[in-house]
């Protein structure tokens, strides 16, 4: 794996240090733990860790600076993009936002054994978490599997206005991009530019939509997650 990692930071002309790459794989090592008892992740095998995951989320630093931004990450999951794009900037302060409380705990317990700084996981649903930090953070972040409508609604309400979302999209997503034009729009947002970047040692392809949020969002939205699912913008 650390190979793999040297080798794939260097494509991606990112400088980290081995002890970020030993975080890395002190991340990776407690995930597969728990995977052992709680459905984390289905990539098992390390080398596959190591590109679809971890190098897949570096490649958020290419789209960004992060360096002392605040940021939350929408939908974390098991903790990506947040925990790889942490450990590689840790001087942005990271939200991890999840809706599942076990895994919110399991995510904790990682920050906790691993004396990570600037940087919570908390259990709550996007659209209620909202309601308290509304347009709080720098930039939102997002490789949920929703649509990105759907995401927009979740993530652009907590972007200051002047800040991004970024969501994390397979390549053939044209059509969905293409349908969440009008949302963005409305929740004040606008897409800046799209990546594609190739993850290194792989032949898989992937994209990232950078949308600036132009202005503030109307206080309607975001709606109820029922609406939003039923209802999309």
């Amino acid at each position: 794996m650390d190979e793999l990692l040297k080798t794939g930071f260097a494509q991606l002309k990112l400088t980290v240090s081995d002890a970020q790459i030993a975080q890395l794989k002190d991340f990776t090592a407690r995930m597969l733990e728990t995977n052992k008892v709680m459905n984390l992740t289905g990539i098992t095998e390390p080398a596959e860790i190591a590109t679809k995951h971890l190098l897949d989320c570096a490649s958020l630093l290419t789209a960004a600076d992060f360096t002392g931004k605040t940021v939350v990450d929408v939908g974390c999951g098991a903790g990506f993009p947040g925990m790889p794009l942490h450990i590689l900037c840790p001087d942005c302060q990271l939200t991890l936002l999840d809706s599942l409380g076990k895994r919110i705990k399991f995510l904790q317990s990682c920050i906790d054994g691993m004396g990570l700084e600037h940087i919570e996981a908390v259990h709550a649903r996007a659209e209620e978490f909202a309601a308290k930090h509304r347009e709080h953070y720098d930039v939102a972040v997002s490789r949920a599997v929703a649509q990105l409508n759907v995401l927009a609604e979740l993530s652009l309400p907590l972007v200051k206005p002047g800040g991004y979302f970024i969501a994390m999209k397979g390549k053939d997503s044209d059509t969905e991009i293409a349908e969440a034009k009008h949302a963005i729009a409305v929740l004040g947002g606008e897409i800046d530019r799209m990546i594609d970047y190739t993850i290194p040692h792989t032949d898989i392809t992937h994209r990232l939509v950078v949308i600036h949020k132009k202005k503030s969002t109307p206080k309607q939205y975001p709606r109820p997650f029922r609406k939003i699912s039923a209802h999309a913008l």
